[in-house]
């Protein structure tokens, strides 16, 4: 028997687990790119795929670089290598002849909450941001003056003025699933209807990603107007240091952290006093290449190599699988997440980041070490609490489909939304949606250590008072052995299957 770490919210959670278990842990970071701006540089000057950036810049014309909130990753890192890849983009336009104040920034944060005012500095160096001369605009999916590119399709194409009144753009983004980076960059600059009709079966796979097909289609439309062009990076998982140095990656941090004393001191301190100890520990985030070309290539090629840097390789589908839910959002700022961002951490995100098949076998289990306590940040996870306001709304179509109804034509919601407190109506109604394709092929969702019962069976899952009581039913709704699997985090990480 051997015993590994699972951190679940705030808290470290030993399981005692049999010799030949499935145990799911993601590559250590790998060699990084020393110079992210040289790497950018040649990129751009050497695309995977139509003209260099050269060839596209007029003199004295206007420029558009489109850039994504840093949420992916979790955890993040202060010292991020976008920060270095935009300002090699500034200043590669500079070179061509395009000063800065005739660059506009716009930071495409979907449905997300908008970016402040004071928070935009955090996404360049501060070098780059004392001397930016251009414009900075956080976009608003609810703006009336959004463009209309397309009004044949459904949804129709409508994004931020930016990104039409400029003579070229730049999308800088990380390679991380095929709606976070790339054209979905481009996508999350568009209007409400696009973004809530923009999911995935599998984050990994565009085959079957409304999402991608859409950014696609936005990309294409925007191609037919001026000169696109993408630089992805891929980024090397975040190595932690401090006393979680080697998690998850190292089997002697597994050990090391198994059979600290300091754990049980550390767990009964309180969860605040937790949560300001996990955010201290110093995270490093590096880059290990960048590719540059229409954003959709340079995307896909950079979202490849990321999956080979990053994965675990799981030879056949698992009857259960144990997953640690993390005590953050997936989304900025980091806060305690409340019960359905719980269950889109574990469900909509750690079980659609596979390639091939599907990590559990139909009908499986999956068990989320989670307390699921019914806490909403305030302001910022208020447009959460409709789904605890009418009972059954998990499992009712029917009254998700009205409760959404009265988000989306909420006044209140959307005038807080536009003024940066908190984020859309719509975006919890999405994130649900992103857990249904691991829904729709497991047989059972328990909920390991949950402090909310109610919460719990509210979406639809079964509440368990520990992990131990959880796996005996899991075991027990299979036939024989039952193979189980436990995925460590953060972070969540690519899965190749079969």
């Amino acid at each position: 028997m051997r015993r590994i770490p699972l951190l679940s919210g705030t808290k470290m959670v030993v399981a005692t687990v049999p010799d030949d278990a499935v145990v799911l842990t993601p590559r250590a970071p790998s060699g990084a790119v020393l110079d992210v701006g040289a790497a950018v540089r040649d990129a751009l000057r050497f695309p995977l795929e139509g003209e260099p950036l050269e060839a596209l810049v007029r003199r004295r014309g206007r420029a558009t670089i489109v850039v994504e909130p840093p949420a992916l990753p979790i955890p993040g890192a202060s010292a991020d290598p976008r920060q270095l890849a935009i300002g090699a983009v500034v200043d590669e336009l500079e070179r061509l002849g395009i000063p800065s104040g005739y660059q506009t920034i716009l930071v495409a944060g979907g449905l997300g909450r908008r970016m402040a005012q004071h928070e935009l500095g955090s996404l360049v160096l501060p070098e780059l941001a004392r001397r930016f001369h251009g414009h900075v605009v956080v976009h608003d999916v609810e703006d009336p003056e959004l463009v209309t590119l397309d009004d044949t399709r459904r949804p129709p194409l409508r994004v931020n003025r930016a990104l039409v009144e400029t003579e070229l753009l730049v999308v800088v983004s990380a390679a991380e699933t095929v709606l976070n980076g790339g054209p979905a960059t481009l996508l999350a600059g568009s209007s409400a209807e696009a973004l809530r009709a923009a999911g995935a079966y599998s984050l990994l796979e565009t085959a079957a990603s409304q999402g991608w097909h859409i950014g696609l289609a936005l990309e294409r439309a925007l191609a037919e107007r001026l000169p696109v062009l993408g630089v992805s990076l891929v980024l090397n998982n975040p190595r932690t240091s401090g006393a979680l140095r080697g998690y998850p990656y190292d089997r002697e941090a597994l050990d090391r952290l198994s059979s600290s004393p300091l754990r049980h001191l550390f767990g009964a301190l309180p969860d605040l006093a937790r949560r300001e100890v996990l955010h201290a520990l110093p995270t490093e985030i590096t880059a290990a290449g960048a590719f540059a070309g229409p954003p959709s290539v340079a995307h896909a090629e950079a979202l490849l190599r990321a999956v080979e840097l990053r994965r675990a390789v799981l030879d056949e589908p698992l009857d259960a699988i144990v997953i640690a839910v993390p005590g953050t959002t997936p989304y900025l700022p980091r806060e305690q997440p409340n019960p359905l961002l719980a269950a889109y951490l574990g469900l909509g995100l750690a079980l659609r980041l596979w390639r091939d098949a599907f990590p559990v076998v139909d009908g499986g289990t999956a068990i989320l070490v989670h307390r699921f306590s019914r806490t909403f940040a305030h302001p910022t996870q208020a447009p959460y609490r409709p789904f605890f306001h009418v009972a059954r709304i998990g499992r009712d179509p029917e009254l998700l489909a009205e409760a959404e109804l009265a988000a989306a034509t909420g006044t209140r919601g959307i005038e807080d939304y536009r003024s940066g407190r908190t984020v859309h109506p719509l975006l919890p109604f999405r994130d649900w949606n992103a857990c249904q394709p691991a829904l729709g092929r497991l047989g059972a969702v328990l909920v390991a250590g949950a402090a909310d019962a109610s919460a719990v069976r509210q979406l639809g899952f079964i509440p368990a008072h520990g992990l131990g009581a959880a796996l005996d039913l899991a075991r027990g709704r299979t036939s024989g052995s039952a193979r189980v699997g436990y995925l460590l985090s953060p972070p969540y990480f690519p899965l190749r299957v079969g």
